[in-house]
């Protein structure tokens, strides 16, 4: 035993190698991590305790996410690998190795998602009396009620498209469904003079109208429906009378909508953006095509070269084609099938008659979105339109929704009197067309509009309510993780903070004037601001952190965030790790970091949340040494936040609200046994197993009825 031990003391004190901290295979690529966050968008559907209709809301969400997917990230692989641009990602992958290694591992997630649908989800919701029935299923009185609506209400709408040599191959409009089928003359039918143009079978397509509801109700009950595009299929003789028709098929195609503004080409942004969403309208190039797997393969590949598509832009889908259409049935008043609704609760000092103004002269306080109800924000906002004291009000506003109170009560501040600024970010993807609507009207109203900066996107969420109190001015302040809108603060996890911290007001003074004005801030007191010192100042906390771990002290960092991407981030916690600094990081989609791998990330834990909803909060937790720093902000690790938008982080100094954030969400979210997955090594995530009681954890619940 004795010799054994000197024997072996040599390796137990021999230093541990460490790994390079900039090496490419200690990468995660960034669209397959992705991807798994999508599958753990899809393992909610699939979890046996998730309510029914949430379950279809889940399966939804995973479309409508692997939508944007290919309009925006597939998209840039395509315009590389077409382009001939020989561009490695990061972690050493070109983008035709990103593109083949997408398509192989996202087919078994759709053959899930389908059989999810097929297997349990439908057939589920027939027991709950929700039927989904194909016309072919109908009984003979239900098929001649939704015949006769067809006639009325569908087809004078239709307007099939035939292709020969007169008629080139329609446009495909981006995300489109669409039924394809073949027409020829049934025989001794056509004569005369239109005899020589009916001598071939033709190519017809027919697009299934957006503007009607795709189920219809098969009676006056409403419980059962049927697909629209197989009403239309199954009537398809009413568009081609003395004709002989295939079998009708659907197909449904995306197309790149990722806008390239060329901001230096001219001085209007607004004009910018118009035109560019039109020409996107007009010319985005295609990049899949999703086909019912009844579709044979001659009409396939007819398709597909048609578009300008190959293979693996081909996904053949055994079911549903466009599953969002099925949930309109979210919308059906079946509570048991949902999950139960949640009470909102009003912090403590906002239960009284005070007015909020003077509450935040004696106390910051913060929101806990969707557990706080989203009024404090809304009323605080409105009380600051109403009062005669105040004398602007400026905002920042990325996605404000559709009958936004927050628009309303900015006119209505305009039409008091008060000076209104609002920059209104036309970039925000998806929702230029919201927010240039928004942006007209609040001009109309004498609000001052701001259409962001050139090359940047406001993405900050800050509002600034300027007010005279006793001959002097006083500024108070909200800024928060999530956007000004009342309808995803309900279904958005988000946090905001309310001061009247005289340094925080000076800062919010000079971000607006940087973003409205254009001035050259270079400093800010209290703000963390991109692109101009928020990079560096993380990257300073988490040396500060490595520093003090080296040096004896107490070192810790927790970060909560949507995505981690950014390759200097990366290696500042690798050597953090190195260091033996303990790193815990939320990541709700995608990491790039490999997390457990020894002699570079050890210290490093990845945890997923993925839940009822949808985790957008961003918080920055470092140990310094026992003098704890807490920041809340907009700012996701990712390059695109730190250097290319403007991002605004709060410090928290109230002790009470630094401790909320460290035990009572920070802390909480990494107890989680139900939501939570773990990052693995190989890029792979695994359920985290429940303490010793064995008794499940919900993260998300324990916040509900709960105040800050």
């Amino acid at each position: 035993m004795h010799s054994t031990a000197q024997k072996t003391s040599p390796e137990v004190n021999k230093p541990k190698k460490l790994l390079p901290v900039d090496d490419a295979r200690y990468l995660f690529n960034r669209e397959l991590s992705w991807l798994e966050f999508n599958r753990r968008v899809l393992e909610q559907a699939l979890d046996a305790k998730t309510p029914l209709l949430e379950k279809l809301k889940f399966l939804s969400i995973f479309s409508t996410n692997l939508d944007e997917f290919f309009m925006i990230r597939v998209a840039g692989l395509k315009e590389q690998i077409s382009e001939g641009v020989f561009k490695l990602s990061p972690d050493g992958l070109s983008a035709a190795e990103q593109f083949t290694q997408i398509y192989k591992r996202l087919q078994p997630m759709l053959d899930q998602q389908m059989q999810c649908l097929r297997e349990n989800v439908l057939p589920q919701l027939a027991k709950e009396f929700i039927r989904i029935s194909t016309y072919q299923e109908l009984s003979r009185s239900k098929k001649n009620y939704v015949n006769e609506y067809f006639l009325k209400n569908i087809f004078p709408v239709l307007t099939p498209q035939a292709v020969d040599e007169s008629h080139p191959f329609p446009y495909i409009s981006n995300l489109s469904l669409n039924l394809g089928v073949k027409v020829a003359p049934k025989e001794a039918s056509i004569s005369g003079k239109l005899e020589h143009l009916f001598t071939e079978n033709r190519f017809v397509r027919i697009k299934v109208p957006p503007n009607i509801a795709r189920l219809i109700p098969v009676d006056n009950i409403n419980t059962e429906y049927t697909p629209l595009g197989g009403l239309i299929a199954a009537n398809v003789q009413h568009l081609f009378p003395n004709m002989e028709t295939s079998h009708c098929h659907l197909f449904r195609l995306t197309r790149n909508a990722d806008i390239e503004l060329r901001e230096d080409e001219a001085g209007d942004l607004l004009r910018i953006i118009e035109r560019e969403l039109y020409q996107q309208k007009r010319f985005s190039f295609p990049v899949r095509l999703e086909v019912s797997s009844s579709m044979p393969e001659e009409m396939i590949n007819y398709l597909k070269t048609s578009i300008g598509l190959i293979d693996q832009d081909i996904y053949r889908v055994d079911g549903f084609l466009n599953v969002p259409d099925l949930m309109s049935l979210y919308s059906v008043d079946r509570p048991g099938i949902k999950d139960k609704p949640i009470s909102y609760s009003i912090p403590a000092p906002l239960q009284t008659d005070e007015n909020i103004f003077e509450i935040l002269k004696k106390q910051d306080l913060l929101i806990h979105h969707p557990f706080t109800a989203y009024s404090v924000v809304t009323d605080f906002i409105d009380a600051a339109a109403e009062d005669e004291n105040v004398r602007a009000i400026k905002i920042c506003l990325y996605r404000t929704g559709k009958n936004s109170p927050i628009v309303k009560s900015l006119i209505k501040a305009s039409q008091n009197g008060k000076q209104v600024a609002a920059l209104v970010e036309l970039k925000a993807r998806f929702d230029e067309v919201n927010n240039i609507e928004w942006a007209r009207r609040l001009e109309s109203e004498g609000v001052h509009v701001i259409y962001g900066m050139r090359g940047l996107k406001t993405h900050s969420k800050v509002c600034l309510i300027v007010r005279n109190e006793n001959n002097e001015l006083r500024r108070y302040v909200h800024i928060a993780t999530g956007n000004y809108n009342q309808t995803t603060s309900k279904i958005y996890t988000d946090l905001g903070l309310l001061t009247a911290d005289p340094q925080i007001g000076e800062d919010a003074t000079d971000l607006f004037n940087f973003l409205t004005g254009y001035s050259f801030q270079t400093e800010f007191r209290q703000l963390l601001v991109a692109p101009i010192n928020l990079r560096e100042r993380m990257l300073e906390f988490i040396n500060r952190e490595t520093k003090n771990k080296l040096n004896g002290k107490e070192a810790r960092i927790i970060v909560k965030i949507n995505s981690l991407t950014d390759e200097e981030i990366v290696t500042a916690l690798y050597r953090a790790s190195q260091a033996g600094v303990k790193i815990d990081l939320i990541v709700r989609g995608i990491c790039v970091l490999r997390p457990q791998i020894e002699g570079l990330s050890e210290n490093i834990r990845v945890v997923s949340v993925v839940g009822r909803f949808l985790e957008h909060s961003r918080i920055f937790y470092f140990a310094n040494s026992g003098n704890e720093e807490i920041y809340i902000g907009s700012a996701d690790w990712m390059q695109r936040n730190l250097d290319r938008r403007v991002e605004a982080a709060v410090p928290i100094s109230d002790k009470k609200l630094k401790r909320y954030l460290k035990e009572k969400i920070l802390e909480i979210y990494l107890r989680d046994t139900v939501n939570a997955r773990v990052l693995n090594a190989d890029g792979s995530y695994e359920k985290v197993l429940s303490g010793k009681d064995n008794a499940p954890f919900d993260s998300q619940m324990y916040f509900v009825g709960k105040g800050v």
